[in-house]
């Protein structure tokens, strides 16, 4: 897939499936695995980091799962195309900014992706939209079944597999769920749910995983811990988690109807209004106008809008998107104007529609 097509495409993930009120957008199943006798990622060669990604590539030929898929160098990508990767949440920023020969290979759907020498030799990831982390653990397994055929992993009987940060060393697994909870946040309810979690050994991260900052009301909640733990019981744990924090989403939002009703309203309605007609929007106010009418959306106050339309435009009005639809660098002036009206155009057709 060059690069033109996959900007105008549309992941799997972005669908909207299962997400009736807004809340759970995606789920995300990732397995940590390194190749046996050669050095973690971290401390690896530059004749090893290529023969990394030449055996995993070799792997994936005999993968019916990653059959069609492509594979992008990050050494023959600028620093906006990586950025655009990591914003269709398809590498991590810590691949987009590494040092050394590492890569992305990733299914059509984008629903299926190995990073190769990030922290760890291989990162296997499978993404579904909504509440949908059981399917997403069985797709990565199964792919990660087909790559063992080829691949030696690093194991111990003791401690399973082995992974170049200790939290990881177990199961090598990650499950987390892409979250919109503004009745948390604006109810100043969401750092107890934060402080909760963590004694539960489940952590929140921001929009983009680990290092990132939460952006429009958006949360990934993931386990903290993958020793000691079956990968079954991983997942069964983390929708429990996923089931509580839902429940204490509508709670919120039931709150700010009850005892702010107009002023709620008022805020659905104004960042309607603001993204149907703006002239110039910044990324950070466009996410925060998004969240409003995302909430707009789940309490049933706003229907010309999906779950579908919003993701994909929370993704296509992203800086590095943005600049790679234009084939160039965009001051951020320009970006803001072209933001506000790529969003007005959305907005008027989906109205018409």
């Amino acid at each position: 897939m060059n690069f033109d097509t996959l900007i105008r495409s549309m992941p799997i993930w972005q669908n909207g499936a299962d997400d009736e009120d807004g809340i759970v957008i995606s789920s995300r199943a990732r397995l940590a695995r390194n190749i046996r006798d050669k050095p973690f990622a971290t401390k690896i060669s530059d004749v090893e980091r290529d023969a990394v990604i030449e055996q995993v590539l070799a792997a994936a030929k005999s993968s019916s799962q990653m059959e069609n898929s492509t594979f992008y160098s990050m050494s023959t990508l600028d620093g906006n195309d990586r950025r655009v990767l990591v914003e269709r949440h398809l590498i991590s920023p810590a691949l987009a900014d590494g040092n050394g020969q590492r890569g992305v290979l990733f299914n059509g759907e984008e629903s299926l992706s190995v990073m190769i020498n990030e922290e760890d030799h291989l990162r296997l990831q499978a993404i579904y939209p909504g509440i949908s982390a059981s399917s997403a653990w069985k797709e990565v397994n199964a792919l990660d079944d087909e790559l063992s055929f080829s691949l030696s992993y690093s194991y111990s009987n003791e401690l399973g597999f082995l992974t170049a940060c200790p939290t990881n060393t177990g199961t090598g697994l990650r499950v987390s769920v892409f979250m919109h909870l503004p009745g948390l946040v604006l109810t100043e309810d969401m750092e107890r749910v934060v402080q909760g979690l963590s004694q539960l050994s489940f952590t929140v991260r921001g929009v983009y995983g680990e290092g990132s900052n939460p952006a429009g009301n958006l949360f990934q909640v993931s386990n903290q811990s993958t020793l000691g733990s079956s990968e079954e019981k991983i997942v069964e744990e983390l929708l429990s988690v996923v089931g509580q924090i839902v429940a204490y989403e509508h709670s919120a939002q039931e709150t700010l109807f009850e005892e702010a009703r107009s002023q709620t309203e008022d805020k659905v309605w104004r960042a309607h209004g603001l993204l149907s007609n703006a002239r110039v929007l910044s990324s950070q106010e466009f996410m925060n106008l998004l969240s409003a009418v995302r909430l707009g959306y789940g309490v049933g106050l706003i229907r010309d809008v999906t779950p579908k339309f919003l993701n994909q435009l929370m993704v296509i009005t992203q800086p590095s998107h943005m600049q790679a639809a234009a084939g160039r660098t965009l001051e951020p002036d320009e970006r803001d104007f072209r933001r506000a009206e790529m969003v007005r155009n959305k907005f008027s057709d989906s109205a018409a529609d």
